[in-house]
C-alpha cells in the first residue's frame, strides 16, 4: 500500500476537525507525525483537535512544543492564553496575553477569529490590571491619607503605571534629546517667576490677537501641519493643510516677524520681556494656535526636552482639554502652564468655537548658561553640516 503524503494526512485531519470529529483529526495527525515528524503545523492542529476533546493539558503541551521552536509564534501564544484561562489559570493567562498583546500584528492581517481572541485577551488584561490597581489602593490607602497634606500625584502615577493600567511616559524628542534630563509632564510654577506678569497681560494679549487673526490672510494664517506630498502622514493625515488647526507666528524658528510688529506691538513687548529660548535657526517660536470647533490633534512630540512650552489661553469659547502624559488639563482663562513637548501629548476643542492659545517655547530651567550655549553652537553646527552634504 502507498505511504499517503503528510500534505494529504494533515488535510484530512483539518477537513475532520471542519466536520467536528477531532477523534479522526488526532489519529491522521499521528499518521502524518509518522511519516514526516512533528512540524508546526502538526502541533497546532494537534492542540485544536485536543482542545476540543475537553484535554486541555494535552493542548497545553502540544502549544508548548511549538513555542519551543517559536517563542513569539503570535496564535500558539494566542491559544495558549485561551487554555490557561479555561482551564482556570487567570493570573498565568493574563501573562501570557500580555505578551501577546505586545507582539500582535496589525489587526487587518488577524483572521477574525483569532482577532476576536485578542480582544478577549485585551479585556482579560484590563480588568486584571483594574483589580490590581483597587487592590494596591486598599492597601496603601490608610498610609495615604495619613500623608493626605503631601502631594501624592507623582505616587498616585507610579501606583497607575505600577498596576498597568497607564503607560509610562518618556522624552521621545524628534531632533535632539539631551541626557539626565527628568521627564516632567508640567513643570512648577515657581522655577518660571514672572508667568503671572504673562497671565496678567492676558485681556492685552488677546486684543491684539483677535485683530492679527481676524486680518490676517491665507498666507500669514496658515494650516500648522504642512507636509508635502509622498511623506509620510501617520496621525496627521487629517490636519495636514487643514484650516482645523492654524498659526499667526510672532516668532518663527528665531525670526522675528515684521507682521507681529505691526499688528502686536503691545505683545511683541511683553515677548521681548520674557526668558524665551534663543537658539538662531531654531527658536524662539512664538505663535497665536487657533483650533477649529470640535477638533482634536492627536498624540505627538515636540522636537528637544532642552525646551519647554508656555501655554497661555487667549479665547475659550468652552470646554477644551489638554493631555501631556498620564496628565490631562482643561485649559483655564488667566492659567498660564509650562509643559514639556518632548512628552507624548494632545489636544481637544470641545466647544462650539474656536479656541486660541499663545505658545512660546523657554529654555529649560535646568540647563545651565553653559550648557544652553553649547547646544545652541551645536545645533547651528547641525543645520550647517547638514546644508553642507546636499549636492
Amino acid at each position: 500500500m502507498q505511504t499517503r503524503s503528510v500534505d494529504d494526512l494533515l488535510q484530512d485531519a483539518e477537513r475532520a476537525m471542519g466536520a467536528r470529529d477531532p477523534a479522526t483529526a488526532l489519529g491522521l495527525i499521528a499518521q502524518a507525525e509518522d511519516v514526516g515528524g512533528a512540524s508546526e503545523r502538526s502541533g497546532m492542529l494537534r492542540a485544536v483537535a485536543l482542545r476540543a476533546t475537553g484535554d486541555l493539558n494535552g493542548a497545553l503541551f502540544a502549544l508548548e512544543e511549538v513555542l519551543a521552536a517559536q517563542p513569539y509564534h503570535f496564535i500558539a501564544l494566542l491559544s495558549k492564553g485561551a487554555i490557561l484561562s479555561a482551564r482556570g489559570d487567570q493570573l498565568a493567562a493574563v501573562d501570557v496575553y500580555r505578551n501577546v498583546i505586545k507582539i500582535a500584528p496589525p489587526e487587518d492581517r488577524i483572521p477574525p477569529s483569532a482577532a476576536r481572541q485578542l480582544a478577549t485577551a485585551r479585556h482579560q488584561v484590563a480588568e486584571h490590571d483594574r483589580t490590581l490597581q483597587a487592590y494596591l489602593s486598599d492597601a496603601v490607602s490608610d498610609l495615604r491619607q495619613a500623608f493626605s497634606s503631601a502631594d501624592l500625584s507623582r505616587f498616585d502615577e507610579a501606583l497607575d503605571v505600577f498596576a498597568g493600567v497607564k503607560r509610562p511616559y518618556a522624552h521621545e524628542p524628534l531632533l535632539l534629546h539631551y541626557p539626565r534630563l527628568p521627564a516632567i509632564p508640567f513643570y512648577d510654577r515657581a522655577l518660571f517667576p514672572w508667568l503671572s506678569d504673562l497671565e496678567a497681560a492676558t485681556d492685552t494679549i488677546a486684543a491684539e490677537m483677535v485683530v492679527a487673526v481676524s486680518t490676517a490672510s491665507a498666507t500669514e494664517l496658515a494650516p500648522y501641519i504642512q507636509y508635502p506630498k509622498g511623506v509620510p502622514l501617520n496621525q496627521w493625515k487629517e490636519l495636514n493643510h487643514s484650516t482645523d488647526w492654524t498659526s499667526f507666528f510672532l516668532w518663527k524658528d528665531g525670526d522675528r516677524q515684521a507682521i507681529a510688529d505691526q499688528r502686536c506691538p503691545q505683545t511683541m513687548a511683553i515677548l521681548d520681556g520674557l526668558p524665551l529660548c534663543d537658539q538662531p535657526g531654531f527658536a524662539p517660536t512664538a505663535v497665536f494656535s487657533v483650533l477649529q470647533p470640535h477638533t482634536h490633534i492627536p498624540p505627538h512630540t515636540g522636537s528637544t526636552n532642552v525646551r519647554l512650552l508656555v501655554h497661555l489661553p487667549l479665547l475659550l469659547p468652552g470646554p477644551a482639554r489638554f493631555r501631556v502624559g498620564n496628565e490631562t488639563r482643561d485649559w483655564r482663562m488667566g492659567e498660564a502652564w509650562v509643559f514639556d513637548d518632548s512628552i507624548n501629548h494632545e489636544a481637544w476643542n470641545d466647544a462650539d468655537q474656536q479656541r486660541v492659545i499663545l505658545i512660546l517655547d523657554v529654555w529649560n530651567p535646568l540647563l545651565d548658561e553653559a550648557e544652553r550655549a553649547l547646544v545652541s553652537r551645536m545645533l547651528v553646527a547641525h543645520k550647517a553640516f547638514r546644508l553642507s552634504q546636499v549636492g
